[in-house]
């Protein structure tokens, strides 16, 4: 079950019953059943905090994912910034709402155990988002 909340931000979310249902077909196609999964959109500075907090890290980020998973169930929390996805969004000169899904998967995709840590593994991330995000449409 996907659940979704904000944190020091007044964005409102209105496609839950599509990204429920895109979540959940990315999961069984890797395999995986879809657990519990929050989303929590939140502002640059409740993010920041967070990353300083639980990660000792100093700046800011799009998403910060926690996981939770146990065996074949994807379940964790994502914490997306939705001021970054703002900023990112228009320096890579796309639309909101595509940005914020392709950080969505993004963090999904973490939670299901790709990385991106290395060239070959960004490049693995960014194939694998672009995949899911064609099939959003479908769903």
């Amino acid at each position: 079950m996907v659940s979704y909340f904000k944190e020091d931000t007044k964005f409102d979310f209105k496609e839950k019953r599509l990204t429920n249902r895109w979540l959940k077909l990315v999961a069984e196609s890797e395999i995986r059943r879809l657990g519990d999964i929050s989303i929590i959109f939140c502002s640059d500075h409740y993010i920041l905090d967070i990353n300083i907090k639980y990660l000792q890290h100093d700046y800011f980020t799009d998403i910060i994912t926690f996981d939770y998973c146990e065996g074949d169930t994807v379940s964790g929390d994502l914490f997306i910034s939705v001021d970054s996805v703002r900023e990112n969004a228009a320096f890579y000169g796309v639309e909101f709402a595509d940005e914020l899904n392709r950080v969505i998967v993004h963090g999904i995709l973490h939670l299901i155990g790709y990385d991106d840590h290395s060239e070959e593994d960004i490049r693995e991330m960014r194939a694998k988002e672009n995949y899911y995000l064609s099939l959003r449409e479908l769903v």
